[in-house]
């Protein structure tokens, strides 16, 4: 199976032309895709990834990034998306789910994931991404304008620790079956993953770019399971890199560019 890896693909900024020589090279490169986030944004999400089901008529595995939640909410969000996939003959949610069996010695899980504000320095950071105008939950602002971080904090911390407990679910489940596992994820789960312009992300950033829950969850399942092999793909950073924690783990985070779309790497799994 040829499964190509995309992410951070923004759909919403490319134009028509771009947009159909991307699908066209998935049609050409891949017997199946997997997407690790930023789609597109809440309103529109659904409506690309039905387009990209129409071109391919093949599998589509994902999971949604911070982006895909925007003018819109979380929770709404991924039930909208969890039923347009429920009803598809090709979409998969990962999030939605368990483990998928691409082979039989290969699973793949996933989970949109968030970066929960416990990597870096979430005090001192001056960062305020869009997320936290535009996701109604991260929406935690106090009069005259002013971020209430203790508040956001306590909110990321919730939405990292889910994502974590659905991974580390999944990702026993498969190990204890499975040769090869490939997690899908959006934020990447180390800071050494957090990569931006060829350098890891610096402690002002990291809050807001990586998940120290998640990580934690895939160094304890793989320390258990030494005969299992796995491979995480994210993005979210728009910055491509390897970070390489144990023998059997392996982080790849996409390096992509606003209207430029296109495939990650293109995996041969057998």
């Amino acid at each position: 199976m040829r499964l190509a890896w995309v992410t951070d693909i923004h759909a919403t900024f490319v134009d028509p032309g771009t947009w159909h020589l991307f699908l066209q090279t998935l049609d050409d490169q891949a017997d199946a895709v997997v997407i690790s986030g930023d789609i597109a944004e809440s309103r529109d999400v659904g409506d690309y990834l039905r387009a990209i089901e129409r071109r391919l008529q093949r599998p589509i595995y994902f999971v949604l990034g911070n982006h895909d939640f925007y003018r819109g909410s979380i929770a709404a969000t991924r039930n909208a998306v969890a039923q347009l996939a429920g009803e598809s003959e090709y979409l998969v949610y990962l999030t939605a789910g368990g483990f998928v069996e691409l082979t039989p010695d290969t699973a793949l899980i996933g989970h949109d994931g968030w970066a929960d504000g416990r990597l870096g320095n979430f005090d001192r950071s001056d960062v305020v991404l869009n997320d936290y105008l535009l996701i109604e939950e991260l929406r935690h602002w106090k009069p005259g304008h002013v971020l209430d971080k203790q508040r956001l904090r306590a909110t990321l911390e919730i939405l990292g620790d889910d994502a974590a407990r659905h991974l580390e679910a999944a990702l026993m489940a498969a190990a204890a079956k499975y040769r090869d596992v490939i997690a899908v994820t959006h934020v990447p789960p180390f800071r050494e993953a957090a990569w931006y312009q060829g350098r890891m992300s610096d402690d002002n950033f990291l809050p807001h770019f990586a998940s120290k829950a998640a990580g934690d969850v895939l160094l304890r399942v793989m320390e258990v399971y030494p005969q299992c092999n796995l491979l995480v793909v994210c993005g979210h950073t728009h910055g491509g890199g390897e970070f390489c924690p144990l023998a059997n783990l392996r982080v790849l985070t996409g390096d992509a560019e606003y209207r430029l779309p296109r495939i990650q790497q293109v995996f041969e799994v057998t």
